[in-house]
């Protein structure tokens, strides 16, 4: 293989690491927040999860808070378009009937994202 042939898939391969950014599993795409939102034990048990004020009970409860701070500062950019529409509706429904609770949450990812070093995205 010529030099240029060899640079040339350098930089091919460069690009596609870079245009297949690593996407955040679709495991609990499922999980639909219109059954959650309306049910206050439900609701104040992924709070208190995701506010460490009480324990993480489900695996999907788990999950939404270890990557809750990387999503927020980035923008939910690994986040797939299931996820992007439930935090959609997530923020809606907390910032019209919940805004205190919001505001904590906003204040806990911010905390949490700079303790990780997690740069906020443009």
């Amino acid at each position: 293989m010529d030099k240029s042939n060899f640079c040339l898939l350098a930089i091919l391969a460069v690009l596609a690491v870079v245009v297949t950014e690593e996407m955040y599993s679709d495991e609990f795409d499922h999980i639909n927040p219109d059954d959650i939102l309306p049910n206050d034990e439900l609701r104040n048990q992924y709070y208190n999860c995701f506010m460490d004020t009480g324990p993480c009970v489900t695996e999907d409860q788990k999950f939404f808070k270890q990557h809750a701070a990387e999503a927020f500062a980035t923008k939910c950019r690994k986040c797939t378009e299931a996820q992007k529409k439930n935090v959609e509706k997530i923020v809606v429904w907390y910032t019209e009937n919940r805004p205190e609770e919001w505001l904590a949450m906003v204040e806990k990812l911010l905390q949490d994202a700079k303790k990780l070093k997690i740069e906020h995205g443009d």
